[in-house]
């Protein structure tokens, strides 16, 4: 049985944020062999994918939806007869005010401190720039900036929290070993952005992981990651005009 649920997770993380992982750690592999330093690098985030807007649109569009499939497949195994995935993980909106309230809290918490975290390891050399919404402005794009970010929160919170916390659970981990796995996890998945955000985004796993192991819902972590993402990449243009040497 554990040697399955090895296989299971391998094939789950293969298809979807663990080969983000091999992939990010190539990447600062490749700034480093640049001979370039990694503040005068940069990392581009939901960039366009087509110089004509109602292409770029269906391109953008079309990775939220087929970035979602691994979120499937994930609530698809963790689904039982007697309970569906949805409850054993917490993520209904069974309890709205509670959720939101609980995410903001969460968001508040990560934010200020996650966005301090960036600009010292821009000050330190050790983060590179960070592009959060280079999409050319159209109609269409803050509201495709906000599918992104709850893409991202779903696909995070459900295969790094829910998903995993449950198959680490039942092949014998203890709470802290999970956590700890998750948000190394969690970190090296952003590893193309530079050592900083490892750092900061493996703390933020940890916060989350100790949240939902008491709590046991991952909808507050959802409304918090997005709400975070939303704030990146929607409010990239202002922190640039404001703090221009730290984000441009």
């Amino acid at each position: 049985m554990k040697r399955r649920l090895w296989w299971e997770i391998g094939i789950v993380l293969g298809l979807s944020l663990g080969a983000s992982a091999i992939y990010a750690i190539v990447d600062l592999i490749a700034d480093f062999a640049s001979g370039k330093p990694l503040a005068e690098q940069s990392a581009a985030l939901n960039s366009s994918q087509s110089a004509v807007p109602w292409l770029d649109l269906i391109y953008q569009l079309l990775g939220v939806f087929f970035d979602l499939f691994p979120v499937a497949l994930a609530l698809y195994l963790l689904w039982q007869p007697a309970v569906s995935a949805f409850d054993r993980i917490g993520l209904t909106w069974r309890r709205p005010l509670r959720d939101a309230g609980g995410g903001l809290v969460l968001a508040a918490c990560i934010g200020v401190p996650g966005l301090a975290f960036y600009a010292l390891g821009r000050v330190l050399g050790i983060t590179l720039q960070v592009q959060a919404s280079p999409l050319d402005t159209y109609w269409w794009t803050v509201p495709v900036l906000v599918l992104s970010a709850v893409r991202a929160a779903l696909q995070e919170e459900v295969i790094v929290v829910g998903y995993l916390f449950d198959r680490l659970e039942r092949i014998g981990w203890g709470r802290w070993p999970i956590i700890i796995a998750s948000a190394l996890l969690r970190g090296s998945y952003h590893l193309y952005q530079g050592i900083g955000p490892f750092f900061g985004n493996a703390v933020m796993g940890v916060v989350f992981g100790w949240v939902y192991s008491k709590w046991g819902r991952t909808a507050p972590l959802v409304v918090a990651h997005t709400l975070l993402d939303v704030v990146s990449f929607v409010g990239y243009p202002l922190a640039v005009a404001l703090w221009p040497s730290i984000f441009k």
